[in-house]
């Protein structure tokens, strides 16, 4: 079955809903923006393999995660989940990865966690500063939003 890999910028809310619950709420009601290889992005930049287009959608999604900090001393997360591409719709305007979710994301699709290695707010928010994390680390992810006062 083919699938469509997304990133989904995370705060800490939809952090500890996803603790809660196993899964990121989302429906056609309710879509949840999150960052993809579309065709607009494919277009904009001819030549990019499949790898740099993923990491320029990732990209977006941490920057999007930067402005999901609840407070100052939390940390960016972005979720890679692996979707059904009818779950996945482009969204206009910029940037040209932003897609929406209209089904929700269980856990089990859900890839990785992409988190800063430390708190970096003003100083550096370059997306080759986030760690990678196992999906089955979910509950070291979320000890970062503890440790950073709820």
């Amino acid at each position: 079955m083919p699938v469509v890999r997304v990133y989904v910028p995370l705060g800490r809310e939809s952090l500890e809903k996803l603790v809660a619950t196993g899964s990121l709420a989302a429906g056609p009601g309710t879509p949840r923006i999150a960052y993809a290889v579309t065709p607009g992005l494919a277009s904009s930049a001819p030549g990019l393999d499949v790898e740099d287009l993923e990491y320029a959608a990732f990209c977006d999604a941490v920057e999007a995660a930067s402005g999901l900090r609840a407070a100052p001393a939390d940390r960016r997360v972005v979720a890679a989940a692996d979707v059904d591409p009818g779950a996945v719709v482009p969204r206009d305007g910029s940037p040209v990865s932003k897609v929406a979710l209209t089904a929700a994301v269980p856990l089990s699709r859900i890839a990785s966690f992409h988190v800063d290695d430390e708190v970096t707010v003003g100083q550096d928010d370059e997306a080759d500063e986030l760690l990678w994390y196992d999906v089955t680390e979910l509950d070291d992810v979320h000890a970062f939003f503890l440790s950073s006062g709820a």
